[in-house]
């Protein structure tokens, strides 16, 4: 089995800016928007937090709408990438310093992760696994021509399956 590709967060001018909004927020709320974002991560088409927490969101930390949904963004593609990677929290600190992020956001993004890692990487997995609800029958007419042509497609696309392995 392939080593997983190592986490390299690049610090684009959006990543930069973010880090710089990260940076300046206040520490004592910001271990709190960690977990409510971990706990959310896995949830596809939720958001972390509804529009009604935003609006606290940006009263407590004074920011605009679009800086916060910079902040949450970039917090989530970190948060996303460490759990695709599933990255040792030493590996994660690295990456941290090298985006310039704040040793006291470091250290938050961290101890979040190091408690909550393992269950976020978890609950992506089993995600990845569950079926997926919006199955659904489809019934498709063949003629002959047609029928035989997909059967040739599908003995071609095993051969390349088996020729793989």
């Amino acid at each position: 089995m392939a080593a997983a590709a190592a986490l390299v967060l690049r610090e684009t001018p959006s990543m930069k800016k973010a880090v710089l909004l990260i940076n300046a927020m206040d520490i004592g709320r910001f271990p709190r928007l960690l977990t409510r974002i971990l706990q959310k991560l896995h949830l596809k088409t939720e958001s972390s937090f509804s529009e009604e927490e935003e609006e606290k969101l940006k009263a407590a930390f004074s920011l605009e709408k679009q800086e916060l949904h910079l902040i949450l963004e970039t917090i989530t593609y970190i948060l996303e990438q460490a759990v695709y990677h599933n990255v040792k929290p030493a590996a994660l600190q690295q990456q941290l310093e090298n985006i310039h992020l704040s040793h006291d956001k470091a250290e938050a993004l961290l101890s979040a992760w190091s408690t909550m890692g393992q269950e976020a990487v978890e609950k992506f997995r089993l995600r990845s696994l569950a079926p997926h609800k919006s199955m659904q029958k489809v019934l498709m007419e063949f003629n002959q021509k047609e029928l035989f042509d997909f059967y040739n497609k599908l003995e071609t696309i095993q051969a390349q399956l088996d020729s793989l392995t």
